[in-house]
């Protein structure tokens, strides 16, 4: 398996001119996030992750992790590479100042996260999954929960769990059993089984607190009847040392696909009575500190497909510059030589729409993450809620079609190592094994698709999806009579009208034949995600070209990227064509065939 080379470059001009770090710095709060210093930060957080946690992918791959007595422990390396991450501080570059963070907005902690995922994705997990459990704490638990739980898990000290998925409770969360009775000391004892908990037993940190879902004895049925709880591995003394253990345990780490370094356990809580818990927020409001855990979780994963293509494409482009074979069209070689396969046409198309895809989304998630930041930052209400609606409608899109593309564009990569991709050897394979998870966790893409269109279609009365239209429609018109960037412009003023199209067909059903919208909705995310991942790009050829015509900047880099920018306006956007017929079918043919039939 080759290295890997963290995109510094391509990430700070995403930055800049996508993401608009130069106005984020601006806002209270982000004042440090100023350009020079954020290339000294990816510069740095580049180097950690290429040489501390890049070289231990394969490793663990090959050996996974170790279940004994009860305890999960990692190939050798891990732990060392764990506490370095930590004392360099990169858990919580994102994170409040009053904790601890490092104060970065959020489109910056999201660069970092990518290269961290790109080299090891199986390490990743456990600071994502702290990252959303610092999330909900933060925004739903009291100040007493926060001073106790956030400076360590900020730090890194204390990983964090999401605990919801139980046996017969998956994307059907109201279905969960596990009960919370409450003590006479204001804990609450909580017994169940969960599974599927990434990062719920392990050896890096020394204590985990598991974010529990739960109900009450007096809940009402269904997720109207969830609530969350704090559940620490250890408990905390009053002068913050660990006390006793509590009464959980990881039964088993499930045997997967990819990711084997990442620990996925069936715990149980209650053997011995109860395991303690403490309640954050309401009763019967865990859903919606739930939703707080996973949309930042969504992105993340979303982050996963870009990574992991990244990863891929990486290794891709330096086997297909190595390997030999055959004579390419054109190509004039001295007798018994023979060409680099990068440069046979079927190759070079593959390792083009990795690229493509690639570009296409860092920069969708790093506008989707921006816009997080903005909200945050935002001076005023209507302004938050234009940056909140922007939020909503982009991160079903970065994970739903980023995931998507994750699969597919990580089998290219397999694909371009021809034979020698479905040998183990080489570790192409591996890319798309540990990516395979990413449509599947943290709300399946069908429910990401679901609610894209049941969801934010509506938001506003429809005003929110017609007016980022209206942006994209805008774009296209300013580029369809400039002469090197007329084609693309003209690719995406054709997908604008068709996801304009589709999702006016759609809207016309929400209410009265959901059946149908349901099953316009996956084909939608796809074509939402390949016009605005073209949107974006055709913003940055945009600036690209001014920054040319200007003479600023990197020639062969804006050059090159508006190269592949025009390869997506030719060879993926007018994909979008098939999808609208697709979208507009119904649902009438699904359900042809009864069940017994299938």
């Amino acid at each position: 398996m080759s290295g890997y080379s963290a995109p510094t470059t391509d990430m700070l001009f995403v930055l800049e001119h996508i993401a608009n770090l130069s106005q984020l710095a601006t806002r209270k709060g982000y004042e440090l996030a100023d350009l020079d210093t954020v290339e000294g930060l990816l510069d740095e957080a580049a180097r950690f992750m290429e040489e501390q946690l890049a070289p231990l992918n394969r490793k663990g791959d090959e050996e996974g992790v170790v279940v004994e007595n009860g305890q999960i422990f990692h190939p050798e390396g891990f732990a060392d590479a764990y506490l370095r991450f930590v004392d360099a501080g990169w858990n919580g570059i994102s994170m409040d100042e009053s904790h601890g963070g490092g104060g970065m907005p959020w489109c910056v902690g999201l660069a970092v996260q990518e290269m961290m995922t790109a080299s090891n994705m199986a390490f990743s997990l456990c600071p994502l999954l702290t990252q959303g459990a610092i999330d909900a704490i933060s925004h739903h638990a009291d100040e007493t929960l926060q001073e106790i739980y956030l400076p360590k898990m900020v730090s890194g000290e204390w990983s964090g769990t999401m605990n919801l998925t139980e046996p017969h409770a998956g994307s059907d969360v109201g279905a969960l059993t596990t009960k919370a009775v409450p003590g006479d000391d204001g804990t609450w004892l909580i017994s169940g089984t969960k599974i599927f908990i990434t990062y719920g037993e392990h050896e890096l940190t020394e204590n985990i607190i598991h974010l529990v879902l739960a109900r009450t004895p007096q809940a009402p049925p269904g997720t109207k009847g969830i609530s969350l709880f704090i559940v620490p591995k250890f408990l905390v003394n009053d002068d913050g040392s660990l006390g006793d253990r509590n009464d959980l345990r990881a039964v088993s780490s499930e045997h997967k696909v990819g990711i084997h370094a990442s620990p996925t356990c069936v715990m149980s809580y209650g053997d011995q009575g109860g395991a303690i818990g403490w309640l954050v927020g309401e009763e019967n409001t865990g859903m919606r500190a739930m939703f707080t855990m996973m949309n930042n979780a969504r992105l993340s994963v979303g982050l996963q497909g870009l990574s992991l293509t990244d990863r891929s494409y990486q290794q891709a482009g330096q086997y297909s510059v190595d390997r030999k074979q055959g004579k390419a069209i054109g190509a004039e070689l001295d007798a018994g030589e023979s060409s680099p396969i990068a440069d046979h046409v079927d190759v070079r198309r593959m390792l083009m729409t990795m690229r493509a895809n690639t570009e296409a989304m860092r920069c969708v998630m790093y506008a989707n993450a921006a816009a997080i930041d903005f909200a945050n930052s935002s001076p005023d209400e209507s302004e938050r809620e234009h940056w909140d609606a922007i939020t909503a409608l982009l991160t079903p899109i970065s994970k739903g079609w980023g995931t998507d593309l994750g699969v597919e564009m990580t089998s290219l990569g397999v694909q371009i190592h021809g034979g020698m991709g479905y040998v183990e050897e080489t570790g192409a394979a591996q890319h798309w094994r540990d990516v395979r998870i990413a449509p599947i966790y943290e709300g399946t893409n069908g429910i990401q698709a679901a609610d894209l269109v049941f969801r934010k279609l509506p938001l506003g009365g429809g005003a929110v999806i017609e007016n980022f239209l209206s942006e994209m429609s805008t774009l296209a018109s300013q580029l369809t009579g400039n002469n090197r960037l007329g084609s693309l412009g003209e690719a995406l003023a054709d997908g604008v009208t068709q996801m304009r199209e589709a999702a006016l067909w759609l809207g016309g059903r929400l209410g009265t034949q959901h059946n149908d919208a349901a099953a316009g909705a996956a084909p939608f995310l796809r074509l939402a995600g390949v016009v605005v991942g073209g949107y974006y790009l055709a913003r940055s050829a945009q600036v690209a070209q001014q920054l040319l015509d200007a003479g600023d900047g990197d020639a062969d880099f804006l050059n090159d990227k508006i190269a592949t920018s025009l390869f997506y306006g030719e060879q993926i956007l007018p994909t979008v064509a098939g999808l609208v017929p697709t979208i507009t079918q119904g649902a009438d043919l699904f359900f042809a065939i009864p069940n017994e039939r299938m």
